[in-house]
């Protein structure tokens, strides 16, 4: 009994017929609306992603299996909450909250590779990838979140397996998220107009000693190089190097 496998990456839930699916599947002579329609439904919480599929065809018997990879847990967070990246100071900085639903959720995606021994434990584990991103849980911060996961607060809805939220509470969070931003980049402002006058007290200094002293005041690596580009500093060096150059023959002829 032999077996062929295809490894390729899909657009989640929406795989077709044709490449590069169905060229390689044509010539293994196994139905290929069958394979496609199972891959779909293996894909289909992924909506957006693409995602890698493993696809194993006995080919004496045509009968296939579909293993399916998951994206990160980060990036299913990412995904779920509608948000690009996760916090410039995720110690400091909260973008979004989750609940405990959306956690369940993404839980039962990952349970298998993550190893978890049962879903409490899965949905601890993508809790705490949000305290890496700077995302709450159930409008807290993710330690104490997981407190109350692990005092049975939250039991009933993860014994059950709910996954889904009202119009309502989706709403609220993204009035919450956006509320978030608003004060995120007022901080940013901030923290910008910091820089720019620590800067400009600065002048005359090379651009290494303005950037450590600019990371000593805790500014964040992205408006330093917005405003003290690297390029620029390197270009200073050059210049600085050309006309040390430049003057050491004019000394030469002096003598």
């Amino acid at each position: 009994m032999g077996s062929e496998i295809i490894e390729t990456l899909v657009d989640a839930g929406k795989a077709s017929a044709g490449p590069p699916l169905g060229p390689a599947l044509g010539p293994m002579g196994v139905n290929i609306g069958d394979v496609i329609a199972a891959i779909n439904e293996k894909t289909k919480d992924f909506s957006g992603m693409k995602v890698p599929v493993k696809l194993v065809v006995d080919t004496d018997t045509k009968e296939f299996k579909i293993t399916i990879g998951t994206p990160p847990t980060s990036q299913l967070i990412k995904k779920e909450l509608g948000i690009d990246k996760g916090a410039h100071k995720p110690g400091e900085e909260l973008i979004a909250d989750m609940k405990i639903e959306q956690a369940i959720k993404i839980a039962k995606m990952k349970q298998d590779s993550m190893g978890a021994k049962d879903m409490k434990s899965a949905v601890k584990t993508v809790c705490g990838t949000c305290l890496s991103l700077g995302v709450m849980v159930e409008g807290k911060h993710v330690r104490e979140a997981t407190k109350e996961i692990d005092d049975g607060v939250f039991d009933e809805k993860i014994l059950s397996g709910k996954t889904e939220l009202t119009a309502e509470e989706l709403k609220v969070l993204e009035e919450e998220k956006k509320q978030l931003a608003e004060d995120i980049e007022k901080r940013h402002a901030e923290e910008e107009a910091k820089a720019k006058d620590l800067i400009f007290q600065m002048k005359g200094k090379s651009p290494d000693e303005i950037r450590f002293r600019l990371k000593e005041q805790n500014i964040h690596a992205e408006v330093i190089d917005k405003l003290l580009p690297k390029e620029s500093a390197k270009k200073d060096d050059e210049v600085g190097g050309d006309e040390k150059k430049s003057a050491e023959p004019a000394d030469e002829k002096k003598e």
